[in-house]
């Protein structure tokens, strides 16, 4: 009977300690991973970096062989530089020069139309009289509307020479113009992205390839660990979600580490990790967990991901 008595007490106890106990969840150091991919399937032409380098936001960490952009710059920019000189043409309108030229031709013209009219009327008056040959005024004819078309195609020619350009002319030039400048403007991002920088600070973790190689494109080229810190990565119970909110400041126990670190919830999800999500029984919702990631506090030097870890929730 003392022996039942005291297994009680002790049953009592531990259950009194564990109720007492605080909260706990488990998980490991993490960072976020950010890859760097190549846009264009270029040689590696320079490796600035290397694994385990603090970099800083905006470093340059991969140069890529631009000469194949390079060359499609110089195409482009060249009809850039030639429908500069079209809409310029065509907004200054024509040139005294060539507005001489064609009064000369007109004149010409004129004088051309005049010989072939008398020509005309003197195989005509011939032919009245008898003494010409049909096929010879036929033909003076011929000439003589010849020449008088051609008086009035130059004489339409300087009508619109002095008119000017038309407005829907001007306004082609300038959006095939301005078409052109993006198609430029799209060329020299494409030069940029290949040299390669990094978004944010971090550290590198892994570069997959080597200077002279050929990756294709989308290839991770750099993978980035962000921030100064990895934060902890927990998984909590159902059980504890309630009482867990962004901000909660909270015990970190990493293992290789003495005494504990005190960290900051910074984000926890609004869906469970376990499926499924409906019709859940008791026992089912008791295993439920939801991913939190808590910001820890700066250290001399920084923490290797994947070091378990364990928070107690309620810190001061």
């Amino acid at each position: 009977m003392p022996g039942r008595w005291f297994a009680g007490l002790i049953l009592l106890v531990a259950i009194a300690s564990c109720q007492e106990a605080p909260p706990v969840a488990l998980g490991l150091l993490a960072s976020d991973r950010i890859e760097i991919v190549a846009d264009a399937s270029e040689p590696i032409i320079e490796m600035l970096v290397a694994e385990g380098d603090r970099v800083d936001s905006g470093q340059l960490l991969i140069v890529m062989d631009a000469r194949r952009v390079d060359a499609q710059l110089m195409m482009v920019q060249a009809t850039e530089s030639r429908l500069k000189a079209r809409l310029a043409e065509l907004e200054n309108g024509p040139r005294a020069e060539e507005i001489a030229v064609l009064k000369s031709q007109i004149q010409a013209a004129v004088l051309d139309k005049d010989y072939r009219e008398v020509e005309w009327l003197r195989q005509a008056r011939l032919s009245e009289r008898g003494l010409g040959v049909a096929e010879n005024l036929d033909l003076a004819k011929v000439q003589f509307d010849i020449a008088r078309s051609r008086l009035d195609t130059a004489n339409a020619q300087l009508q619109l020479l002095m008119a000017g350009t038309r407005f829907e002319h001007i306004e082609q030039a300038r959006y095939e113009l301005q078409q052109t400048q993006a198609h430029i403007a799209a060329l020299h991002i494409d030069r940029e992205r290949l040299y390669l920088r990094a978004p944010v600070p971090g550290y590198i973790d892994s570069l997959p390839f080597e200077a002279g190689e050929q990756p294709r494109q989308g290839d991770v080229l750099a993978v980035l660990l962000a921030g100064e810190q990895p934060h902890a990565r927990v998984y909590v119970p159902e059980t504890l979600r309630v009482g867990v909110k962004h901000g909660d400041r909270v015990h970190v126990y990493i293992d290789g580490i003495e005494g504990e670190v005190i960290g900051e919830v910074r984000r926890i999800v609004s869906e469970a990790s376990f499926t499924p999500y409906y019709s859940l029984s008791a026992g089912d919702r008791g295993r439920l967990s939801y991913l939190a990631e808590i910001a820890l506090p700066s250290t001399p030097e920084r923490l290797p991901d994947g070091v378990p870890l364990e928070v107690r929730f309620g810190a001061e």
